[in-house]
């Protein structure tokens, strides 16, 4: 199974969009695909139309209490499933500031648990906390969807060095796989000269750090498309909101780009634009 984390600290950058729809994506293309919602705001639940009710299990329970993967599990579909969480996860944070091995709790859940998927798939909250400590010590890949924007870019660095930091420490497997781009409108200068300015930063560093030395852009870039803001309140994913939109082909292509790339044989995308870049970045240190 391959276990895939989707982060990004800055919200509003298509993280939950991205982790549902690639998900879903990966459904339509006849893999049996499990998301794991760990934002304490629900919304990649919602959005697969899951709505908790008092006393039923959630991720809260699975982190603090005693449920297993398959008590919080809910089918979406024959191919894709969920494991939803609701407003208590927020109080995750603190209940496990004391606990000993709290970062690797859902790691054990995981390894528990006989789910038979091809992947999983966990929507982490915006910030850096334990709990996306916990999705980054029990998957292999991170995928780092990216707005091209300026404050978007804001705590790369921040981020990698985290990566980083939990590879050495924690998990040695851990690698950023790619970076995803989102809300992409080719037509404006500033997509080219910040989607050149990432994709340098990591040609440059790349030898500094094996964590992030074969991170790539995915070819297949997800435009901005009104359909896939309107999905979430129908409680749906693109391809059954609106299958014929552009968002549902961009996403149906980058899970045909990920499952063709894997996380073995993957390079470097060249060529990603020819603007000259205009923001400089720190290499991560420890």
């Amino acid at each position: 199974m391959r276990k895939i984390a989707i982060i990004n600290q800055k919200g509003g950058v298509g993280k939950t969009t991205t982790a549902v729809n690639l998900a879903a994506g990966l459904a339509q293309s006849g893999k049996r695909v499990c998301v794991l919602d760990l934002d304490p705001q629900a919304h990649a639940s919602l959005h697969l139309g899951v709505t908790l009710h008092d006393g039923q299990p959630s991720v809260y329970d699975l982190l603090c209490g005693d449920a297993s993967i398959a008590d919080v599990r809910q089918n979406i579909s024959s191919n894709l499933s969920v494991i939803p969480t609701n407003l208590d996860l927020a109080a995750a944070e603190l209940e496990l500031a004391g606990e000993v091995g709290r970062e690797v709790i859902l790691r054990d859940r995981i390894e528990q648990d006989d789910d038979d998927s091809d992947f999983l798939i966990i929507d982490c909250p915006p910030s850096l906390g334990v709990l996306t400590l916990n999705a980054l010590t029990a998957v292999d890949e991170v995928f780092l969807p990216l707005q091209p924007h300026f404050l978007a870019l804001h705590g790369l660095s921040k981020l990698l060095r985290t990566i980083e930091i939990v590879s050495k420490r924690l998990n040695p497997k851990l690698r950023l796989e790619g970076i995803v781009l989102c809300m992409y409108e080719s037509s404006t200068r500033l997509a080219a000269e910040v989607s050149r300015d990432v994709e340098e930063f990591l040609q440059a560093s790349a030898s500094q750090s094996p964590v992030w030395a074969s991170a790539k852009f995915f070819q297949t870039k997800i435009r901005r498309n009104i359909r896939l803001a309107e999905a979430p309140s129908f409680g749906q994913s693109i391809f059954d909101y609106a299958p014929n939109s552009h968002g549902s082909e961009d996403y149906l292509n980058l899970a045909k780009e990920v499952l063709a790339t894997g996380s073995s044989n993957t390079k470097i995308c060249p060529g990603i634009a020819t603007a000259s870049p205009s923001v400089v970045f720190s290499s991560p240190t420890i």
